[in-house]
């Protein structure tokens, strides 16, 4: 079971200014159509935040993915994937979500979409092999693709139909602190519901940003009425300010949470990709090169 971080004694616990700055924290997902961008928002992200998010349907970049004549290159080791998947709709999907995190990831590290090697751990998560400090998550739903990456530490990214009905009564055992069932439980139905799935969408960004996806229990932590304080299943506080979290409906019918930690890695604003592989694997593909 993975802990919560707790707060050290005689810090103060973050109230809502903290949360609040914590929202400024991450950068505001960015609309992109497809592979001509716009792209200047996530480089302004990443410049100013360290993080940046997209988010685009699968159809918008349907025309990319079935015309784009560099696909292979473009989809490395995605390839023979994308090509043993038979039912098209689903094909199309996996393909559009690949472009999206490649061109996200190049437009952040300005570099060319078919050097980056995107590879996946264990349980499915994608990384940029030889990136070591830039942390990818991606997420899907209906149409929805999104996007997030980070320089910083973890990100992660969820999203459901805005009109998703989550039931209190029926999901509040399962998803909920004692905390959050006591705040939630005088509310009317509706807002209840509502409130339900924003917190859907922060747990399971959180713990996706910890690689630990349905792992780690979502009554085991909590968030406060804003959705931007990290809390303990008795309401207390759980971080130093370290996380910074963000819901935002997009697209006018989506709901996209936002989780980034922040690793007190070098912040320095280079993040062009020659200048951010890491020296080990650098020196694995010169060895390769000499051999």
């Amino acid at each position: 079971m993975t802990e919560i971080p707790s707060r050290t004694a005689g810090s103060a616990p973050p109230g809502p200014a903290a949360a609040a700055d914590g929202v400024h924290r991450v950068a505001v997902p960015v609309h992109v159509p497809g592979p001509g961008g716009p792209w200047h928002a996530v480089r302004e992200g990443m410049r100013r935040h360290g993080n940046a998010v997209v988010h685009t349907t699968w159809g918008q970049w349907l025309g990319a993915a079935v015309t784009e004549p560099a696909l292979r290159p473009l989809l490395g080791r995605d390839w023979q994937r994308y090509r043993r998947t038979g039912d098209p709709a689903v094909r199309y999907c996996f393909v559009a979500s690949r472009l999206a995190v490649k061109y996200t990831a190049a437009a952040a590290l300005d570099t060319d979409p078919a050097g980056l090697d995107l590879a996946y751990r264990i349980g499915g998560r994608p990384y940029l092999r030889g990136l070591d400090q830039i942390d990818v998550s991606l997420t899907h739903t209906d149409d929805l693709i999104a996007v997030g990456i980070s320089r910083n530490g973890r990100i992660g990214v969820d999203a459901e139909p805005a009109g998703r009905r989550m039931s209190f009564e029926l999901l509040h055992g399962h998803m909920c602190t004692p905390a959050e069932r006591a705040r939630l439980q005088p509310l009317p139905e509706a807002e209840q519901a509502a409130q339900m799935l924003r917190l859907w969408t922060l747990k399971e960004a959180y713990t996706k940003a910890l690689g630990q996806g349905l792992r780690l229990g979502f009554t085991q932590f909590g968030f406060d009425a804003d959705g931007g304080a990290l809390l303990a299943p008795d309401g207390g506080p759980a971080a130093r300010g370290e996380w910074a979290f963000a819901t935002h409906r997009v697209l006018g019918r989506y709901l996209l949470s936002v989780a980034c930690h922040d690793a007190g890695l070098d912040s320095a604003r280079d993040t062009a990709a020659h200048t951010m592989l890491d020296e080990g694997f650098m020196g694995a593909v010169a060895g390769l090169l000499d051999g």
